[in-house]
């Protein structure tokens, strides 16, 4: 039954291909058709049911997580300004991929125009890349207070942190940006039949007949530059971090220093971790790893990270779940 839906949504999808052929010279007019996870397609609904309730849970959690420190003047300092600027970013993320798989999932709504497959594809690397730099700030927040803490305040001004903040973004808008182009200069003369839940740079570029080298080089030079950087600073940072801790006299003072860490650290490995297996897993495991774990690996990835990262810090960070507990006295009383 799943298999003679996928032959209708191709023959569909072949018919406007035709139709576009007439007017245009490449097959782009005719949009593209995400098919979901090629040979679990039994099982969507099983898995759109998981995607809903992690999605869910990631919207609620990051909500929660940006009210609290919004509210609380007491978190209005720069860690918590990066926290917030963590959970909206993966808000947006897991915003960007669950609703149309959702919808490709329960209503076989699984065709995305071109222009509409650019821009997803644009605004998932484009947050990813965010995600990054936010959590590289991070880590520059956690050595400037361990290594500099009677500087902090002089050092992480709001100044300092609004240059941050544009920083990211203008990084992760130059990086990205250009893949757009890269990929509309491609002549897409075959069906535009993306075996996956959502559009990403190198499953679009190779629906092309055109050569797409420049866009695999393109590629890795924009993940070496924006994630492989940030994690060798992060990297560098926390041995920084690390050697300064080490130095403290009181026993007191370093499980404290080190307790400040441990949130960012297990956010900072549930963030990579998961890219990087499935980095390496798709370039050098292709032939032994099927292709429908990479594309589960995927969407987990974009739901997990935002869906665990309210409970690491509202559990491992103290004036969070103290700011969370004021707030929703204040709502209380307010309603009654």
């Amino acid at each position: 039954m799943a298999q003679e839906r996928i032959l209708q949504k191709i023959m569909t999808l072949l018919s406007a291909s035709s139709t576009a052929a007439m007017n245009s010279s490449d097959t782009r007019m005719a949009g593209c058709l995400l098919i979901g996870i090629p040979g679990l397609e039994h099982l969507h609904i099983w898995f759109s049911v998981l995607f809903c309730t992690m999605y869910v849970a990631a919207l609620a959690g990051n909500g929660i997580l940006i009210c609290v420190i919004l509210s609380q003047p007491s978190l209005h300092e720069p860690m918590y300004i990066f926290l917030s600027m963590l959970a909206s970013a993966d808000v947006l993320l897991s915003t960007a991929t669950m609703p149309k798989t959702l919808a490709n999932f329960w209503l076989g709504s699984s065709h995305i125009s071109f222009d509409g497959c650019l821009t997803q594809m644009f605004f998932i690397h484009f947050l990813f890349v965010a995600d990054s730099a936010v959590l590289l700030a991070m880590a520059f927040d956690r050595y400037v207070a361990i290594c500099y803490p009677l500087q902090y305040a002089t050092i992480l001004t709001n100044t300092v942190i609004g240059k941050i903040v544009a920083a990211t973004l203008t990084r992760s808008f130059i990086i990205m940006f250009p893949s757009i182009f890269l990929l509309k200069r491609l002549h897409y003369c075959r069906i535009n039949i993306i075996a996956h839940t959502f559009c990403e740079h190198m499953g679009i570029a190779h629906l092309s007949c055109s050569d797409i080298s420049i866009n695999v080089w393109y590629g890795l030079a924009a993940a070496l530059l924006s994630t492989g950087l940030d994690i060798i600073l992060i990297t560098v940072s926390y041995i920084h971090i690390l050697r300064a801790v080490f130095h403290l006299s009181s026993r007191d003072a370093r499980s404290k220093a080190l307790s400040t860490c441990g949130s960012h650290v297990s956010v900072i490995l549930l963030f990579y971790i998961p890219a990087l297996f499935s980095v390496f897993a798709y370039r050098f495991g292709g032939r032994h790893i099927p292709r429908y774990v990479h594309i589960i690996l995927a969407n987990l990835y974009v739901v997990i990270p935002p869906m665990l990262n309210p409970i690491i810090y509202g559990v491992r960070t103290k004036p969070i779940l103290e700011g969370a507990k004021q707030m929703f006295s204040n709502l209380i009383k307010e309603s009654n």
